[in-house]
């Protein structure tokens, strides 16, 4: 970790929903819920849902730019939001939800501006991208029963960002957009069939299930990171097994009924490739086992993570 720091605001929302997916980041020193972009001073909770103080429920951010770039955080951000939308988020309307990018430096706002340029020249959207990019103003600490909602109410976290309607506009809108042709020419026939048509490799036949090298593994559809050496382990299955994903945020769950079994199933977040099973019987803290193709993962040698653009977690190998 170097010596620089840099502070950075988010709002997207809902500020329980905008922690994790900057928390779980290298670089990131810390993610704080709060107000901020308004008039009224030491506003409440309360106050800011009523509309009337200008503030927005926002993310204030601590990090490392040497780790992890503003640009990165931008790329973050983005991916957490329906741009498009300047009255609010998703089911959560008015200006205390809205969105928008408050920069700190001159830097940060050319950076922004940038990235929302770049965002509209995409074609992603067929509406305009409208969030607000402005000067930061006084970052106002939410109460602490707001900090780290996803960890101290998890199951109702889990349920807000469902009923909210968030993450299936992420799913609809922020995953990879996938073209079977051009998936087939670059993946092996079983690395398709893994990853587009759940089918499972045979065991103690994948590429890294006795795989030992420090290193990630990453979605081979879309190169998101998604589990590490570091909590890879041999549970004698046959398959690459892991104590955890790289971050919570990384995949997703679901429940799957197929072969007349209920078990369930674990994709790639932005990919939404099939990765295999998490069950309860693994050794780490969690007691969990994931279970995962290899036909499904690309490695990374722990000394290629700057090259291949992954710099960000080298410091976690030292």
């Amino acid at each position: 970790m170097s010596q620089q720091v840099e502070q950075a605001m988010f709002a997207g929302g809902c500020f329980w929903c905008m922690v994790q997916p900057f928390e779980e980041t290298p670089g990131i020193l810390s993610v704080v819920s709060g107000y901020s972009g308004g008039h009224t001073e030491n506003p409440t909770y309360e106050e800011v849902c009523s509309d009337t103080t200008g503030h927005a429920e926002v993310v204030h951010i601590t990090f490392d730019p040497q780790v992890f770039s503003y640009e990165k955080l931008l790329n973050v951000y983005w991916r957490q939001t329906d741009p498009t939308d300047a009255g609010g988020q998703f089911h959560d309307r008015g200006e205390s939800y809205r969105p928008a990018i408050f920069y700190y430096t001159e830097e940060q706002r050319v950076k922004a501006e940038a990235s929302k340029a770049e965002l509209q020249a995409s074609g992603r959207f067929d509406r305009p991208i409208v969030t607000e990019i402005e000067p930061a103003k006084p970052f106002y600490p939410a109460e602490d029963y707001h900090q780290g909602y996803h960890h101290t109410n998890k199951l109702r976290y889990k349920m807000y960002r469902k009923g909210s309607g968030r993450d299936a506009f992420i799913e609809q809108n922020w995953t990879v957009n996938k073209n079977k042709d051009e998936l087939k020419s670059r993946l092996t026939p079983l690395q398709y069939e893994v990853t587009q048509n759940n089918a499972t490799e045979r065991a103690f036949t994948g590429e890294f299930y006795d795989h030992k090298e420090e290193g990630l593994y990453v979605d081979i559809v879309s190169g998101e990171p998604l589990f590490s050496s570091r909590e890879k382990y041999d549970s004698g299955c046959g398959w690459p097994s892991f104590t955890k994903p790289l971050k919570e945020s990384a995949v997703k769950e679901l429940t799957d009924t197929s072969h007349f079994m209920v078990r369930t199933e674990v994709r790639s977040t932005e990919g939404d490739s099939h990765l295999g099973h998490v069950f309860n019987d693994g050794p780490g803290p969690n007691g969990l086992r994931y279970c995962i193709n290899s036909a499904s993962l690309r490695f990374i040698p722990r000394a290629d993570l700057e090259k291949e653009g992954y710099g960000e977690y080298a410091s976690w190998f030292n």
